[in-house]
């Protein structure tokens, strides 16, 4: 089961802003792929948060549009930032992205980003979202959120 960011953001309000914010905070983040030899691939990348969909755009013919276009399966960490305060916490995404070859869509991306031409654009599809920090300098706590279901939350001393 898959869900799109609107649908996230719908049924997790508090999480997804707290999640919009980490990736906000930073321009660039990381992105793991799958190589054709199955091994992982971690690149950076810029995101967007438009109009309901979580948004990867790539160079053209980048190693990383060209995994995805062979497997669709992701994760994305969220910048930490420097040293070890990770104020919000830490965040990764993790589904499938979907190569977005329209258009209308395109174009509606290109005039809010403007990003260089010839571009890759990717619609992400949400299979986990998870958070990660630490609670009163004690508990770990992890919010783990999949489609259909509400954040479950894990504490750890």
């Amino acid at each position: 089961m898959t869900a799109n960011w609107a649908t996230f953001t719908a049924a997790e309000p508090d999480l997804a802003a707290t999640v919009e914010e980490r990736f906000g905070a930073f321009t660039h983040h990381v992105l793991a792929t799958l190589r054709k030899d199955g091994s992982p691939r971690t690149t950076g990348l810029e995101v967007r948060f438009l109009d309901g969909e979580l948004w990867l755009g790539m160079m053209p013919d980048s190693l990383k549009a060209l995994d995805l276009r062979r497997d669709a399966r992701f994760a994305l960490q969220a910048n930490p930032g420097p040293g070890t305060d990770t104020h919000g916490g830490d965040v990764r995404v993790s589904g499938r992205a979907v190569e977005v070859t329209d258009a209308v869509v395109k174009g509606a991306y290109m005039k809010e980003v403007e990003p260089p031409e010839p571009f890759h654009l990717f619609r992400t599809e949400l299979t986990e979202v998870v958070r990660t920090y630490v609670e009163d300098e004690k508990y770990l706590v992890v919010q783990v959120w999949k489609p259909g279901g509400p954040v479950r939350t894990l504490k750890r001393t």
